[in-house]
């Protein structure tokens, strides 16, 4: 017997058991921060699981499927014109307007295959990050000026801590790439413009279906959200042309389908995600069916599934435990960080910016958040800290990015967000 390994067995399981014996559950605040876990991931599963997650799962399957493995490495690979790479990797990230959740599952498929650190880090940050609507949002509601700082800071890091991971890492970048170098890709037969329409496509189907309401009556963002179904259905219908032509999806499966979502929508018209997840479970049916691409398509898109889901649902829970949700407290009590980030000292701007790495913001939340703590006396510095490190990162993101990365790249890739943040936080207080 290896008592070696079994000494450690036995510490494991007499912690567990220590852990277990002194768990405070007759404790109302512990309670609380239990409820609470499950809350946030109940609030996460009905509001971003299937309008969002879901949506990008297909759409990063569909990227390591369909797009050649050369035009990664052209385009993104440590070895492509460094503004192309990062100018593609920044913009990519800003149209797409997610959470930091719904962009894990496109990072990791184009750093799957080939991209290099640098633009799939930069990818990673600006995604969430580089928020249109978000970003105007914060101008009007915390100020012109912390909305242009907020602006400036993300597109700025989105480069900077690309580079530097770039920089940091690029022996065993070299080595990867090598890797990558050595292999043979197989032709395709589509067009780089069918492959561009497709993955188009289900981007269109992502954002309109997530698509979210701005708060001003006659703006152009909410004139969209009014019809946003109808431009999700349309894009549905698009797609089930496309895979039928170019997937040799079987038609009638398509048909199928297309008639149970209709009749789904007309018997529960105000179940969206209801006749969202009959189309999604009809498309992968009618994928597993069809063999040939089709079927090489839902297997990548289900591998990405079972690697990042769990982990999602896991650091969300534990998140909400935590930190709870707006205006919900977890086993942390917020008067605790009010005392902390009332000042623009080095010690706030830091804490900010920790909390916003941990917590986990959905889109757009972020601004109604930071109008409450800063109502509560938050200082600006800090508040641009946490707005500039949180929509970016989160424990559930963490997690994943962990399994894509290893640890060493994930704790460089979240000290960067944290210290770039809390500088800028500072300097930001200091003048403002």
């Amino acid at each position: 017997m290896n008592w070696k390994k079994e000494g450690n067995l036995l510490v494991l399981l007499a912690l567990a058991f220590g852990v277990a014996y002194f768990l405070p559950t007759e404790n109302a605040r512990f309670q609380g921060a239990v409820l609470e876990g499950f809350n946030l991931l109940k609030e996460y599963a009905r509001e971003h699981v299937v309008l969002c997650l879901i949506p990008a799962l297909f759409i990063a399957g569909a990227i390591s499927v369909f797009v050649s493995k050369e035009s990664v490495l052209k385009y993104l690979g440590a070895g492509a014109n460094k503004v192309l790479a990062y100018g593609v990797a920044s913009v990519s990230g800003a149209l797409l307007a997610v959470c930091s959740c719904t962009v894990l599952p496109l990072f990791a498929g184009i750093y799957g295959m080939g991209a290099g650190i640098g633009p799939a880090t930069a990818f990673l940050y600006s995604g969430p990050a580089i928020n249109v609507l978000a970003i105007v949002l914060t101008a009007r509601v915390l100020g012109v000026e912390i909305g242009i700082a907020r602006a400036l800071g993300a597109i700025l890091f989105a480069v900077v801590i690309g580079l530097l991971m770039h920089l940091i890492f690029h022996r065993s970048e070299a080595e990867r790439m090598e890797s990558f170098g050595s292999q043979e890709f197989p032709r395709r037969k589509k067009r780089l413009s069918q492959d561009a329409l497709f993955i188009g496509v289900l981007v269109a189907v992502l954002l309109s279906g997530t698509w979210a309401k701005s708060g001003d009556g006659s703006s152009l963002w909410n004139a969209i959200y009014s019809v946003k179904w109808i431009l999700a259905s349309l894009f549905g219908i698009i797609l089930g042309v496309l895979v039928v032509r170019w997937l040799r999806v079987n038609f009638w499966l398509v048909l199928l389908t297309g008639l149970v979502t209709a009749l789904t929508a007309v018997l529960f018209p105000s179940e969206p995600k209801a006749v969202y997840l009959v189309a999604v479970v009809g498309l992968s049916v009618a994928l597993l069916k069809s063999g040939g691409e089709a079927e090489e398509w839902f297997n990548a898109t289900w591998l990405l599934a079972k690697q990042i889901l769990p982990l999602l649902l896991i650091g969300v829970l534990v998140a909400g435990f935590f930190f709870g949700r707006p205006a919900h407290e977890g086993i942390l009590p917020s008067e605790w960080v009010m005392r902390l980030v009332g000042e623009n000292s080095l010690i706030a701007n830091f804490l900010a910016s920790i909390i916003g790495a941990v917590m986990y913001f959905a889109t757009l939340t972020e601004v109604p958040i930071l109008q409450g703590l800063m109502g509560s006396g938050m200082n600006k510095g800090p508040a641009l800290a946490l707005l500039l490190a949180g929509p970016a990162l989160s424990l559930p993101s963490m997690l994943v990015i962990n399994s894509v990365l290893g640890t060493k790249k994930t704790l460089a890739y979240i000290s960067l967000v944290v210290v770039m943040a809390t500088a800028t936080g500072m300097i930001f207080g200091r003048f403002f």
